[in-house]
């Protein structure tokens, strides 16, 4: 059974309560529009944080979405950063109005966390994937396959969160950080897998199948 939890990620609770701090206050002054503004804003960032439960695929070999958003790219690439090789890579944007907590899309041991600083230029713009910030963590699953997700910054988007560290045990599913205020993660898979996906279609983190992993052990 899961255990309660408030539907809020702890991250948003400086920015919630400051907003409702001025909302309180600029009532108290009968500066009803002002005070209007700040609910209003108050509002929007109690959403934007918002982190509600995901039922997660049982199934071993499905890999779910790390993120709520839109899939903007589903192609081949060479990966010499994360994978060393070729890879599909499955990069989904997600805007401020989506849930931004961020979790695993397999279960595995994470062989290493890689930041990156960089620009923050527009996260679906060709020169944010090449430029931006991002913080990557590359797993190895119980089956050996090597697949890496990628959290990056972009225009608006200015503080990644990661909690992972090389060594941890994850659990598909587990929340694992996420990004203020609207970016994406990209996702490099081994080319064995199987893409459920399209580019334009709209996924949820923990719930959408992004793909079907072979369970085949990997030979590198």
């Amino acid at each position: 059974m899961l255990s309660p939890q408030i539907p809020v990620a702890k991250e948003g609770y400086p920015f919630i309560g400051f907003a409702a701090f001025a909302t309180l206050v600029f009532a108290v002054l009968s500066y009803d529009f002002t005070a209007l503004l700040c609910l209003a804003l108050t509002t929007f960032i109690l959403c934007f944080f918002r982190d509600p439960e995901r039922f997660v695929p049982a199934d071993e070999d499905l890999m779910v979405s790390p993120a709520d958003g839109k899939v903007i790219i589903a192609e081949t690439v060479t990966d010499e950063t994360f994978t060393g090789g070729q890879a599909f890579k499955v990069s989904i944007f997600m805007n401020v109005f989506n849930v931004h907590v961020n979790r695993n899309p397999m279960s595995g041991t994470v062989e290493k966390v890689i930041y990156q600083p960089g620009k923050f230029y527009a996260a679906d713009s060709v020169k944010g994937a090449l430029q931006n910030e991002y913080c990557a963590a590359v797993l190895r699953t119980p089956a050996g396959q090597r697949m890496a997700y990628v959290q990056m910054a972009g225009l608006i988007a200015r503080r990644i969160v990661c909690w992972l560290e090389p060594g941890d045990e994850v659990k598909k599913g587990w929340r694992f950080g996420l990004i203020r205020f609207g970016s994406r993660v990209d996702l490099y898979l081994p080319l064995e897998s199987e893409l459920m996906v399209h580019v334009g279609q709209k996924v949820r983190a923990g719930e959408t199948v992004i793909a079907r992993l072979s369970q085949a052990p990997s030979t590198d």
